[in-house]
């Protein structure tokens, strides 16, 4: 063991340190599970600027939401790991959403022109999803888990390991929020 490796705070240090909002203890976090981070979302997503984004994303959502994270109930690496599968799924469910929207792209330039009719649904249904994705984590993510997968609270709060009452009052507020925007879109 090197004297840096025993001068280093242990995961349990860490995890406190952490949940008190020490900013030291991110750091340290950052320096023990990073390279867990990276590497899950490299050889989920197979792009490295993509694994780069998710690895600052997880740390940055963490670190927002450490107010959630109870060292009694888990390690700081397995919640970190937690975060870190839904960043991916968030990156994957991009990803898709841009290769459909660049289809479609190119699908009306192939065609020379645009549609003659776009419904009003086809329409309200991209603005709220552009909206949707301007939200906050985790309260995008829970209403996403909410509409589009239609989970039940208790699921979204198991799903997350968030209490019940946390993932109610998200989508409360995330309602409350979506209304407000698009009543300015439309305004």
């Amino acid at each position: 063991m090197t004297s840096a490796e025993a001068d280093a705070p242990s995961p349990a240090d860490i995890a406190k340190g952490f949940a008190d909002g020490d900013e030291q203890s991110l750091a340290d976090a950052y320096a023990r599970w990073s390279g867990l981070v990276f590497t899950l979302a490299l050889r989920s997503l197979q792009d490295r600027p993509d694994a780069e984004d998710v690895t600052q994303q997880v740390f940055v959502s963490a670190w927002r939401g450490r107010a959630t994270f109870d060292p009694a109930n888990g390690s700081l690496g397995a919640w970190l790991t937690g975060i870190t599968r839904h960043r991916i799924a968030d990156r994957l469910a991009a990803r898709s959403r841009d290769q459909r929207n660049s289809s479609a792209a190119i699908g009306l330039v192939d065609a020379g022109s645009p549609p003659a009719h776009v419904d009003d649904h086809t329409v309200d249904r991209v603005v709220l999803a552009d909206e949707l994705a301007r939200l906050e984590d985790p309260r995008r993510t829970i209403l996403r888990l909410a509409f589009y997968e239609d989970q039940t609270y208790p699921q979204i709060a198991e799903t997350l390991d968030l209490p019940l009452g946390t993932v109610k009052s998200h989508v409360r507020r995330g309602l409350i929020q979506l209304r407000d925007r698009l009543k300015e879109v439309q305004g």
